[in-house]
């Protein structure tokens, strides 16, 4: 028989951000729930089975909104909710790795990150984060997210490239992230897709949620979803084989736009997760976030900044116009 342990002791500090939410499917009923959690999250989280038994200890994950014990023998439709704890003490060293800076001052600083790099340190990867850079480069970032994500406001993926905000105080944190809370942060990306899209723009309005056939992955489904929006224009055709599209988001949903493209049939060029086979050079998708804009934290002004597409995403457009 499942056992329930009642207790809610919490020793560890608690998670900065919502607790990831995961819907047990029947391929995967009966596992322990140690082992189910640890395979769930994404592979860059790099925690242990050993690090995810003293998490159900201290009541950091949940089935069904009740601490348990790890040797729970999950069941389809459980719904098991994992706040990851926030390290008490972290070293995160400063790291003098170069920064593309496009917009700093005393409150805020917008960088252009290179494709290949991760954005704040996790369990197990500490180090080469743009966070690292930051810690060298400013003497303050705000603290709101904690010891791992100093000053992080949102993110971009690993692979993806382009502008990312970062704030310098909790105050300006606080009105950063109120202002991606309430849609009014312009955030634009160039995406080159395959195939040869029919409309000159559109919207994709479509839940996101986790994949019940693959938890580590995101998709349009309507169980344990939010909403997701995005807006896409063509840029070019490229013969009958590409397209690459101008795409702002209306909501910042994990992986949004790789999986609203895969959703509607043209999924990113180079994407490892939800594309087709290597087709192009690039390591990772072919998404750069182009444009960033927002109203100063203590300014008022709005603050409009661009940034061009990669070089090496530039050559893997010119061999394809030159097929």
């Amino acid at each position: 028989m499942n056992e329930i342990n009642e207790t809610n002791k919490m020793d560890s500090k608690p998670s900065t951000e919502e607790p990831l939410e995961f819907i047990v499917g029947e391929s995967e009923a009966g596992e322990r729930l140690d082992k189910y959690v640890t395979e769930s999250l994404e592979e860059g989280a790099a925690v242990s089975r050993t690090q995810v038994q003293e998490w159900l200890k201290s009541g950091a994950v949940k089935v069904n909104g009740r601490q348990i014990k790890a040797n729970y023998k999950v069941m389809a439709g459980d719904t098991v909710a994992v706040a990851i704890p926030e390290p008490v003490s972290a070293v995160i060293e400063p790291e003098d790795i170069p920064l593309d800076v496009v917009f700093e001052d005393s409150d805020v600083i917008v960088i252009n990150k290179p494709r290949g790099m991760v954005v704040h340190p996790a369990l197990g990867h500490y180090s080469g984060t743009v966070v690292n850079a930051l810690m060298h480069h400013c003497k303050d970032l705000s603290g709101i997210n904690g010891v791992m994500r100093p000053g992080i406001v949102h993110r971009i993926d690993k692979d993806t490239s382009g502008l990312l905000m970062i704030a310098k105080n909790d105050a300006a944190h606080a009105s950063l992230a109120h202002q991606l809370k309430e849609h009014t942060v312009t955030r634009k990306y160039m995406a080159l897709v395959h195939g040869n899209v029919p409309h000159e723009n559109g919207t994709v309005d479509a839940p996101i949620g986790r994949d019940p056939h693959d938890r580590k992955l995101f998709t349009v489904t309507d169980r344990g979803s939010k909403h997701a929006v995005t807006h896409f224009a063509v840029v070019e055709r490229i013969g009958v084989d590409f397209t690459l599209l101008e795409l702002q988001l209306e909501t910042g949903r994990t992986h949004q736009i790789r999986v609203h493209m895969k959703y509607i049939g043209y999924p990113l060029a180079g994407d490892p997760v939800y594309g087709r086979n290597k087709t192009i050079g690039l390591k990772g998708q072919a998404l750069h976030a182009a444009v960033l804009g927002f109203i100063h934290p203590r300014t008022g002004a709005e603050i409009m900044l661009e940034a061009p597409i990669p070089e090496d995403m530039e050559r893997e457009l010119a061999i394809l116009r030159s097929r």
